[in-house]
């Protein structure tokens, strides 16, 4: 919005031309992100208590986590506030892959809120059912990937999928590549929602990713630059690090009332929305396949629940004390901030190792 109201008097007040780069304006969203998640933060929180909207513990998880019974949750919403107004204020909405991902993450926001309503309506750890969640992701997720598909040739978006390491191989996917990306966005959606287990775990390995993805997009959406690493090139995309730089700063907002002991949780709501998010921007900057490494953490944890069941149910043992992996480590005999900040290590770790790739071959 204030790039269609300012850059256009540029002429006339030269200090305005500043908002002609994505650079400056993906600053700025993190700022603005970073203001709103502060000053709101403890309003909000308040409200949250009034309502006694408090966060339900399963009797399965590690007996310390019963603490936390009726701390307030749906924290999610601040998040996507935070998020979507920055990005709405500094980006150029003219441009269609801003208001995709903004579009996508509101759905993925809007059936995680429903599940958290229920669950505190409920006053049960249980809220929509596992198949009838999964059905709306995917439902979500594969209208995101239509309108991918069927976006004007102008518009520089293709449906092919690159490599990370093997720049000039390509595939053309096709009709494929709607189940692709919807299997992207759900996976990495259920993925952050798995890791979403400990006080601003979640929420500073997302932060670290957007982050990450935030330079992708930029190249991706710079021809000189991505010309010269040889990476896919997409005509506006770049634009869409404005709405990472959003995601950054209203992250790193939540984290101050997320941080251990946690103030606020972020529920389902925010979970589900960050993780589409972060699995959309991989989409639109073409780095689908290196999701794999940025979210590393991630896959993790995602990981660790795929091999804890599929071992309990062909052996009837289990390969860790608990999963997703957090537990197994607090089991272990871990300190639960020890676990946040080793994974927050990680998380930054995994970050540098992708970024590395643009130049690797």
């Amino acid at each position: 919005m204030l790039y269609w109201l300012l850059y256009p008097l540029h002429d006339r007040i030269p200090a305005f031309n500043v908002f002609r780069y994505i650079t400056f304006r993906a600053a700025a969203a993190i700022v603005t992100a970073l203001i709103l998640s502060w000053l709101l933060g403890p309003w909000f929180i308040r409200q949250l208590r009034r309502l006694s909207v408090g966060q339900n513990i399963r009797d399965v998880g590690p007996q310390a986590h019963q603490v936390k019974k009726g701390t307030p949750t749906m924290g999610g919403l601040l998040i996507l506030f935070a998020t979507l107004v920055p990005t709405l204020l500094w980006a150029d909405l003219g441009n269609v892959y801003v208001w995709l991902v903004v579009l996508v993450t509101a759905a993925f926001g809007g059936i995680g809120f429903v599940d958290d309503y229920l669950k505190v309506r409920n006053r049960r750890n249980l809220g929509l059912t596992a198949r009838t969640k999964l059905l709306l992701q995917v439902l979500a997720a594969m209208v995101f990937g239509l309108a991918l598909l069927v976006l004007p040739a102008e518009a520089g978006f293709n449906p092919t999928l690159t490599f990370p390491f093997i720049k000039r191989l390509v595939l053309h996917l096709g009709y494929l590549y709607i189940p692709f990306v919807a299997f992207v966005l759900v996976g990495a959606s259920n993925a952050v929602n798995l890791t979403d287990g400990l006080d601003g775990l979640a929420i500073g390995a997302t932060s670290v990713a957007a982050a990450t993805y935030a330079v992708f997009t930029y190249v991706a959406g710079n021809f000189i630059i991505a010309r010269y690493l040889q990476v896919a090139w997409v005509s506006g995309v770049g634009e869409v690090a404005v709405f990472c730089g959003a995601m950054v700063g209203a992250g790193i907002g939540f984290l101050w009332f997320n941080a251990h002991p946690a103030e606020v949780f972020m529920g389902d709501v925010g979970s589900l929305s960050l993780g589409a998010a972060i699995g959309g921007v991989a989409v639109l900057a073409k780095q689908e396949i290196l999701l794999v490494l940025v979210g590393g953490v991630f896959v993790m944890e995602a990981m660790s629940v795929i091999i804890q069941v599929t071992s309990f149910k062909l052996r009837g043992k289990r390969v860790f004390r608990m999963s997703p992996l957090h537990h197994h480590f607090e089991l272990s005999g871990w300190a639960e901030p020890k676990v946040i900040v080793r994974f927050w290590i990680l998380s930054i770790l995994f970050a540098l190792l992708s970024l590395s790739t643009l130049k690797l071959r």
